[in-house]
């Protein structure tokens, strides 16, 4: 056992954990007061109910041996992981650290889906979506994407370093599915929804950029120079994208926005995400600049198009995820990786541009139809919206019985 590379894993593990309590804080500055806390509670609960899954089978299912699509059930319960080894030599590390670390990338996935169904999903019914989305959707596509024989590696030969599939591509598509089955807000296009605590979103996002750290970097599974790669990409493309983002809003509205530099930031790190391990800094900077400018005329959809995303997870992560895979099969170099393969301008060939947009359209077309199937099954089932008189009151006081923010009237004596 490596223990500087164990060392470095479980460090990793946590800072993308950590993520998860930024993303509450990042979506609950976005939404109204009203839901403040049913927001940050979605993220919370996600934690929850996917560390119970991935315990009892869904490391099994995403990291058994299996086939091409799914892994086995070897592992049921964490079976034949304590104290034992994986990785190569000189650089091996516990199968419990990859565990663990495997694991807070699921959470993460599910906790973004969250945002597309601000102000408008039944708790419980989100807490019954966990477990099945998570099960029937990211095991699957975690092990096609992330084991040595699932279909993505072994078959296409598409790269994802840390999760342009797995995590960004697959809750975009996902995204789009449950705000077409939820359908769109009370007052959409109509009333303004702007975010009601912009430092909070600040906060959110600035926890996102160096959690995302760990995302990246910790991919690596060793501290090495490739780590190093990953991680000077990663805040290469973030800063990048945090500037586009803004330009964009400049020419187009007038002003750049606190909400636009932060949006942007996590667009960028959403695009460097698969190919953090695979491109050089130019080509890191390059991605950022492309991931900023296209999600800030993306999340600029939904309302030419008339879908209800709430907070933008399909211009952010969807967007952004595919702009970081084709990134790959443009400016990919074994320089940097020679696990990798060159892309287009390295090679001159375009089968590796071909490989990474086949993965990425197989991901999103899968993600996006059980997706709908889950969240159409619960709508009819046990219902998935709350009733309208709960959505105009707001989520927190109706389902938690707390507010956010005790406001009270206060008289001199």
């Amino acid at each position: 056992m490596n223990s500087g590379d164990t060392a470095w894993v479980l460090i990793c593990g946590a800072l993308v954990l950590f993520m998860t309590p930024g993303l509450a804080i990042f979506y609950g500055g976005m939404v109204r007061t009203k839901s403040t806390l049913n927001m940050m509670m979605m993220s919370f609960s996600a934690i929850g109910v996917t560390t119970i899954i991935w315990s009892l089978y869904g490391y099994s299912l995403a990291f058994g041996e299996g086939g091409a699509f799914i892994g086995d059930l070897k592992h049921l319960g964490l079976a034949g992981t304590v104290n034992k080894l994986i990785g190569p030599d000189g650089h091996q590390i516990p199968v419990l650290a990859f565990t663990m670390f495997q694991l807070t990338f699921a959470v993460i996935t599910i906790a973004l889906l969250s945002g597309t169904i601000a102000d408008r999903a039944k708790f419980s019914a989100w807490l019954i979506f966990v477990a099945l989305w998570v099960t029937f959707v990211y095991t699957p596509i975690a092990h096609a994407a992330f084991t040595s024989n699932g279909f993505f590696a072994k078959n296409l030969g598409a790269l994802d370093f840390a999760g342009g599939t797995v995590v960004e591509i697959n809750s975009g598509a996902a995204a789009l599915a449950l705000a077409l089955v939820l359908g769109k807000r009370d007052g959409f296009k109509r009333d303004p929804m702007r975010p009601h605590n912009m430092p909070l979103v600040l906060l959110g996002a600035g926890m996102l950029w160096f959690g995302w750290f760990g995302f990246n970097a910790g991919s690596a599974l060793q501290a090495s120079s490739l780590a190093a790669s990953a991680m000077i990409n990663t805040q290469i493309a973030t800063a990048c994208a945090s500037l586009s983002w803004i330009i964009v809003e400049k020419f187009r509205e007038g002003s750049a926005t606190t909400l636009g530099i932060a949006s942007g930031a996590i667009a960028g790190a959403v695009a460097i995400t698969p190919a953090c391990g695979f491109v050089n800094p130019i080509g890191a900077l390059v991605i950022g600049l492309i991931a900023g400018a296209t999600s800030a005329w993306a999340v600029t959809r939904k309302f030419k198009w008339g879908y209800d995303d709430s907070l933008d997870v399909v211009g952010v992560h969807g967007v952004g995820g595919f702009v970081g895979m084709i990134g790959i099969g443009i400016l990919a170099t074994k320089i940097v990786n020679d696990a990798g393969r060159d892309g287009l301008f390295s090679s001159g060939k375009f089968d590796l541009l071909f490989n990474q947009l086949t993965a990425s359209v197989l991901t999103a077309l899968y993600s996006f139809c059980v997706t709908f199937l889950i969240a159409y099954l619960i709508k009819k089932t046990i219902g998935f919206r709350v009733d309208r008189e709960v959505e105009i009151t707001g989520l927190d006081t109706s389902i938690h019985a707390e507010s956010a923010y005790d406001v009270g009237i206060y008289t001199a004596r």
